[in-house]
């Protein structure tokens, strides 16, 4: 659906509201021309606010944008953003929400809890158009935002799987949950 537009796209100044180097990976593999501007949003809304685990992710993920249509419209010398794009995936089990790791022995805790049961994976977006009108009274930007969420089921992971993927020290690198979900299905 996207790829048709893509000349139509590249002439716009679009932004990644996100360090991921695996959304820059998806963004760049479509043949998108976009800029990095990393949110300063702390990811510390309090979970039982939201009925639903992708409510979070969405709201997550509309915050960050919304930060960074601040910060690029304070950037005075250059054009006016087009399109922001911001993305937060979190991963619900038995209910609760898990965050991201805090360390080796939390990743490991969380690796073993997920072992053997099913989870879901909600990916909640957020894109901000801050050229678009708005109606009266209304301060923020245009914002259009979904989830998707993908039901992942664990087979049963041996202490030997789960100690190889952190030692490869990988779980450095990936403190965020869809790529510690890649990393540990492709082993």
């Amino acid at each position: 659906m996207v790829l048709q537009h893509i000349a139509q796209l590249n002439v716009k100044r679009i932004v990644l509201a996100s360090a991921s180097p695996r959304r820059k990976e998806l963004l760049g593999n479509l043949g998108l021309k976009f800029e990095i501007v990393v949110s300063s949003f702390q990811e510390d809304l309090p979970h039982h606010h939201f009925e639903h685990a992708e409510q979070y992710a969405v709201e997550t993920a509309r915050h960050k944008a919304l930060d960074v249509a601040r910060l690029c419209a304070a950037q005075k010398d250059k054009p006016p953003v087009d399109i922001i794009i911001s993305a937060d995936t979190i991963v619900e089990h038995d209910g609760y929400i898990l965050e991201k790791p805090e360390d080796v022995s939390h990743a490991r805790k969380m690796l073993q809890s997920l072992s053997g049961s099913s989870h879901h994976v909600h990916t909640g977006v957020a894109l901000v158009l801050p050229q678009a009108a708005v109606p009266d009274g209304q301060s923020e930007p245009f914002c259009h935002t979904f989830s998707e969420t993908t039901n992942v089921v664990f087979d049963q992971l041996p202490e030997e799987l789960i100690d190889a993927y952190i030692h490869t020290g990988m779980i450095y690198a990936l403190l965020q949950y869809s790529m510690l979900f890649e990393a540990v299905v492709m082993l």
